[in-house]
């Protein structure tokens, strides 16, 4: 049996414990921290606790699981690079929401196999959104692909589920994206406004119903700009309690946003050749 054990960090204050416990150790799978309190193998400072107890920050908690599980999906791994499949629920660097990070668990996972740098994001995905996330190894290559990145090289294609049916089924759609950092979201207008950046979105209706699977590609990088698009477009996407639909959330049963980035295709200007035009995908998980 394996013990998963730190001090809750402070910022967690007052959330319930399983919600805590899934940011503290995000390498967990739900099912094996719902086993875990179902078998009362859940302590906080040595005693036996509930997964409706609130938190304080700074209490030791302990987990014990019968397996150890990869902390890392690994997609593909080089001497400059290494890519993620993301699982929903995890930062990719640190946020207000506290816990443990993508990045964290890179840089433990390097560390596991006797490196001593400490990988970093070259992209970003939001917490809830899960599939393919590039870090950079070293140095050299951060430069590279952070420069690919800005020069939208690397195609990046998505697959989500949305509310109704998209028409027409296929598009190219342009708009204009304004970020509000203290209320962590952005709106959608289309025409441009002061602060706004241009936005494009393409999509392409694989299965129509009353939930939709969409194919999505972003032409451009803006924060939450599928998730506020598609809502702006008459389409949320299903889970989505911030741009979306909860009522029609709550009645299909979505408990998590519906959204997975699952093709990514490198393109560095050649300065990578190894892995120039190298196309990489996933299966959806929804």
């Amino acid at each position: 049996m394996a013990c998963y054990q730190t001090h809750i960090d402070p910022a967690l204050s007052g959330q319930r414990l399983d919600a805590a416990l899934r940011r503290t150790f995000p390498e967990l799978p739900s099912w094996a921290l719902r086993d875990a309190f179902i078998h009362r193998d859940v302590k906080l400072d040595g005693k036996r606790v509930r997964p409706e107890l609130r938190v304080r920050g700074g209490e030791l908690a302990q987990v014990y699981v019968m397996e150890q599980t990869p902390a890392l999906d690994v997609v593909y791994e080089d001497d400059h690079m290494l890519l993620i499949n993301k699982r929903p629920g995890i930062s990719v660097t640190e946020d207000d929401g506290g816990g443990a990070t993508l990045t964290d668990l890179a840089a433990r996972y390097i560390r596991q196999q006797g490196g001593v740098t400490t990988p970093q994001p070259v992209h970003r995905l939001d917490n809830q959104t899960s599939g393919l996330l590039l870090f950079a190894k070293t140095p050299q290559a951060q430069e590279i692909l952070e420069t690919a990145f800005r020069e939208r090289l690397p195609q990046k294609e998505y697959t989500c589920l949305v509310r109704g049916i998209p028409k027409p089924p296929q598009a190219l759609c342009r708009a204009y994206l304004t970020k509000d950092a203290v209320a962590a979201r952005v709106t959608i207008c289309d025409h441009e406004t002061p602060g706004s950046k241009p936005i494009a979105t393409a999509y392409e209706t694989l299965e129509a119903g009353p939930v939709s699977r969409l194919r999505v590609e972003l032409i451009t990088g803006r924060t939450h700009q599928i998730r506020a698009h598609m809502a702006a477009l008459g389409h949320p996407l299903l889970g989505d309690d911030v741009y979306g639909d909860r009522a029609f959330n709550r009645a299909q049963k979505a408990r998590r946003l519906m959204l997975c980035a699952t093709r990514l295709t490198l393109k560095t200007g050649g300065r990578l050749p190894e892995v120039e035009g190298r196309t990489f995908t996933i299966p959806c998980p929804f």
